[in-house]
């Protein structure tokens, strides 16, 4: 099965899930994205080849929730990786996080972060994705009634375990499908999930190798003083660049 049909099996099942108070409206960009999000995935996925998959931990609203590129801020997803498509919309919008699509003015800046720095380290989109991969660990983007983002590590266990039940078996098959060497959350809770779910996954009877990186967001302290050298530095300590 390609991995594309796989995402679109995902997508699905994340769609019975149901989620009550706080959270209002949620986004599903592997469903009204699909057609960037499987460009994103025809044109970079590529099996056998990458040494790592970066694990996000979900769409932020201004990102991959318009795009359908995890990380995916318009002007990157547009004109660094190339990927650009009509995004539907999601079943139920919340009026203060319209989806625009690839007209959305705002910018993400976790996204920019990740891909400017991709750009000045590697010099093309190809160069970066022959060693890496970005995958986000759950695909939904979680609102409240105010339009705050609320992240699925906070979602009570009734509704969070089946949820981690889905994306542990996506990335599962993400990993088996792509054979990669390492799985870097971005994030520690990107690596605590990748280390749970893949625990039990060798490639070629090679047991993965897991760490982290520095996350992007601007709600971070540390992120906020340089990310871009600070993530550097972790992926030459793991040697991975």
């Amino acid at each position: 099965m390609k991995l594309t049909d796989r995402s679109d099996a995902f997508a699905k099942a994340c769609n019975r899930l149901s989620f009550a108070e706080p959270v209002t409206h949620v986004y599903n960009p592997l469903d009204y994205a699909r057609a960037s999000h499987h460009l994103y995935l025809e044109r970079y996925a590529r099996p056998n080849k990458i040494k790592a998959i970066w694990l996000g931990m979900n769409p932020g609203p201004w990102g991959m929730a318009q795009t359908g590129v995890p990380f995916g801020e318009v002007a990157a997803a547009r004109d660094f990786l190339g990927v650009e498509a009509q995004i539907d919309k999601p079943s139920r919008e919340h009026p203060k996080r319209p989806i625009q699509g690839f007209d959305c003015p705002r910018s993400e800046v976790s996204g920019r972060r990740v891909w400017e720095w991709a750009s000045e380290y590697f010099g093309s989109a190809d160069a970066f994705f022959d060693r890496f991969f970005i995958l986000n660990y759950c695909p939904l983007c979680f609102m409240t009634e105010t339009g705050k983002n609320f992240t699925p590590d906070k979602l009570p266990a009734d509704e969070r375990l089946p949820l981690e039940a889905l994306c542990d078996a996506f990335l599962i098959e993400t990993v088996e499908h792509l054979r990669p060497e390492w799985v870097i959350g971005v994030g520690k809770f990107a690596e605590k999930r990748a280390r749970k779910a893949l625990a039990d996954v060798q490639i070629d009877e090679t047991p993965l190798q897991f760490g982290s990186i520095l996350h992007p967001s601007p709600a971070s302290p540390a992120a906020n003083r340089g990310w871009a050298p600070q993530a550097q530095a972790q992926l030459e300590t793991m040697g991975l660049i």
